[in-house]
């Protein structure tokens, strides 16, 4: 038991973005039993991926159709090394692709069966949009809102979307290329911070994706959803769902909408309640966005397996 059984803590899990070559091999070193999480991510992608997330190469991690199972596979092997820890979330969520990583952490859906459909969540996302025809951008400085408003006067006969909401000041646009790139232009001269196209592969999260969600629906019916133990915020709606079949409906209809991590971020500290989020993954992206979205929560990366004596020590326990 902790010291402190009040603390209402939750678990969020990165998405894309979060990827390096030699992620979780910190926490391999530190526990050795959670290289069987990556021996079978191994067998069921019949592909060696524990190798290419310790040894790269990175341009081969950073394709889409590799990446999304390569964060998957190591936020599963940090859930697994933390597994022992006194520790209880109340309301998990994850961003974007995250969302899976929070389902297989609920039970709402089986570890296997996560890395064969973001595997192919993956394909779909990357084959949707030809090269080249799509970008993304980040705007950074003014408030959504504002984005919002110059995205919809940049897109004209194309499309430019918000495709993230990730803190106050902090948006990012999909869509049209050309359209995007008047949208970074008009951020610029409206007083953005920082307006600059991103060097991502496709315009994710966007109606562009349309034919990516198509694809994947199939596949998504075919998986037996689970009711989960513990509720996952969900990006689309933010707010969190309990039941498998609301579940498998979030995530059809995230990939060609926006991901509503501001909502889904104030949701859980404010109606849920939360002292303590915990980024359960590779990377520190999401910890930085949640200090900008509640900054009188606490939050702790576990991206290194250093980051469980700041956890032990805010919940009271002493290694």
């Amino acid at each position: 038991m902790t010291e402190n059984p009040a603390m209402r803590v939750a678990f969020v899990f990165p998405g894309q973005g979060s990827q390096s070559v030699g992620m979780g091999s910190a926490w391999i070193e530190a526990h050795p039993q959670v290289e069987q999480v990556f021996d079978r991510a191994d067998r069921a992608l019949d592909m060696p991926l524990k190798q290419l997330c310790q040894a790269g190469p990175a341009e081969e991690l950073q394709l889409t159709a590799n990446t999304q199972p390569a964060i998957l596979t190591t936020s599963v092997a940090i859930l697994e090394a933390i597994s022992g820890l006194p520790i209880e979330p109340v309301l998990m969520a994850g961003h974007s692709l995250g969302e899976y990583s929070a389902h297989v952490a609920a039970g709402s859906m089986t570890f296997e069966e996560a890395l064969l459909v973001v595997r192919r969540r993956g394909e779909l996302m990357q084959k949707a949009v030809p090269v080249g025809r799509g970008a993304m951008a980040a705007v950074l400085g003014l408030e959504a809102e504002a984005v919002a408003k110059i995205a919809d006067e940049a897109a004209g006969d194309d499309v430019c979307t918000v495709a993230n909401f990730n803190a106050p000041t902090q948006t990012v646009l999909a869509g049209d290329r050309l359209a995007v790139e008047r949208a970074t232009r008009l951020a610029k001269e409206r007083g953005a911070r920082r307006a600059m196209i991103l060097p991502v592969s496709a315009p994710f999260h966007s109606p562009l994706m349309r034919p990516a969600r198509e694809g994947l629906e199939p596949r998504l019916d075919a998986v037996e959803f689970q009711d989960s133990r513990v509720p996952v915020v969900c990006n689309i709606d933010a707010v969190p769902v309990s039941s498998g079949a609301a579940a498998r409906d979030a995530l059809k209809r995230q990939v060609d909408g926006p991901v509503r991590w501001v909502e889904s971020i104030n949701w859980m500290a404010e109606q849920g309640k939360i002292d303590l989020f915990v980024e359960v993954g590779p990377g520190t992206v999401l910890t930085g966005l949640i200090r900008r979205i509640a900054p009188t929560t606490k939050t702790v990366s576990l991206d290194r397996a250093s980051g469980t004596e700041k956890l032990l020590e805010i919940l009271g326990e002493r290694a």
